[in-house]
């Protein structure tokens, strides 16, 4: 079976929407993972026809991408997607890692922003945020992608398997891709759309995630 896995935080307003677009695409179970929220998230979610499991307190993407991740092994799950709550990603994207899966016989696929041009990206994003971080996705993880920080992936059972995320928080991404080497997994990125309804992390955000992958490489 092919899962969704959907980290949620407070996104009421898309939830729905992204379930039920999930479900048209090719998803035959979607995970939705509230991570804390106070709002209606997991009504709404569960209403769209979703599994919804919980979080008690806001531990942050990378826990709920993982409570998802092993819920979806135990049930069966043959391949994931992650996809977002808020709607920025296009799910007829997924079709496309999927065939690419197929052709390449791979067990991860990443989704680039920088592989086409459909994704408008903040000018200050796209120009210092995005390249440091590739460098800084380089210097952790061995392996220089075009978009080392797109939360679109899609993972094989295998893959699921072998990794596993510690990182709590958005740290995730990096220690996903350093188990795509560690274990030699074979991956390729693929062009997905990314629309901005928010700035995202920002500065602030790439600050905390580099401090979070210094302490977990050199305070073990």
């Amino acid at each position: 079976m092919f899962f969704a896995v959907v980290p949620a935080f407070n996104e009421e307003r898309n939830i729905g929407r992204v379930v039920r677009d999930l479900f048209q695409h090719g998803c035959e179970r979607v995970i939705v993972v509230d991570d804390g929220s106070t709002d209606q998230t997991a009504a709404t979610a569960g209403d769209a026809g979703a599994v919804v499991l919980r979080h008690l307190i806001n531990r942050g993407q990378g826990a709920a991408l993982e409570t998802g991740d092993r819920f979806a092994l135990a049930s069966g799950a043959e391949a994931v997607v992650h996809f977002d709550a808020d709607g920025q990603f296009n799910p007829a994207d997924i079709a496309l890692a999927r065939e690419l899966m197929r052709e390449k016989d791979l067990d991860v696929v990443l989704g680039s922003r920088f592989l086409d041009r459909r994704s408008q990206i903040p000018f200050l994003k796209r120009r210092l945020i995005l390249p440091v971080g590739r460098l800084v996705n380089y210097f952790f993880t061995g392996l220089l992608l075009s978009d080392a920080h797109n939360g679109f992936r899609l993972l094989t059972k295998n893959a699921l398997a072998k990794i596993k995320i510690t990182q709590d928080g958005m740290a995730h991404n990096s220690e996903i891709v350093a188990q795509i080497k560690k274990y030699g997994l074979k991956y390729a990125e693929c062009p997905v759309e990314v629309t901005y309804v928010e700035y995202g992390q920002g500065l602030t955000g790439g600050l905390k995630i580099i401090r979070d992958l210094f302490l977990a490489k050199f305070l073990k």
